[in-house]
């Protein structure tokens, strides 16, 4: 058993590993929790099947030098109506010897066809 690297505490076969695999996640906040992990696993792939065609990038590459993600903190999850929902995070990360980085992004999400996509940054 491998902890997930979302921070639920939950195994990654019983977290994200079945939203890595095509199950639709539950809501927007569990979407973002699997799109950090797939940060931390460079599952490319997931990150552009997760990301809403309106926003999505036609590429997504993981360039070197590679950040080592630390820890992920959701400050707040916030439906906006029923198929649309705001979160807002802390992704901690490092590069090389660097300093630890703080990333804070407030985003958007959408539901379409039973499955959460994420949009953007809010003013990003």
């Amino acid at each position: 058993m491998a902890a997930c690297p979302c921070g639920s505490g939950r195994d990654y076969q019983d977290c994200c590993g079945p939203l890595h695999a095509g199950a639709p996640a539950l809501d927007a906040e569990a979407l973002m929790r699997s799109r950090y992990s797939a940060y931390v696993r460079e599952d490319a792939d997931y990150l552009l099947r997760s990301w809403h065609p309106s926003t999505r990038p036609d590429a997504l590459a993981f360039d070197d030098p590679r950040p080592v993600w630390l820890k992920l903190e959701v400050l707040r999850h916030k439906p906006t109506g029923p198929d649309s929902a705001e979160v807002e995070f802390v992704a901690r990360y490092r590069i090389g010897g660097g300093s630890v980085v703080r990333m804070r992004e407030h985003s958007r999400f959408l539901r379409e066809g039973g499955h959460w996509y994420y949009l953007g940054a809010i003013g990003g």
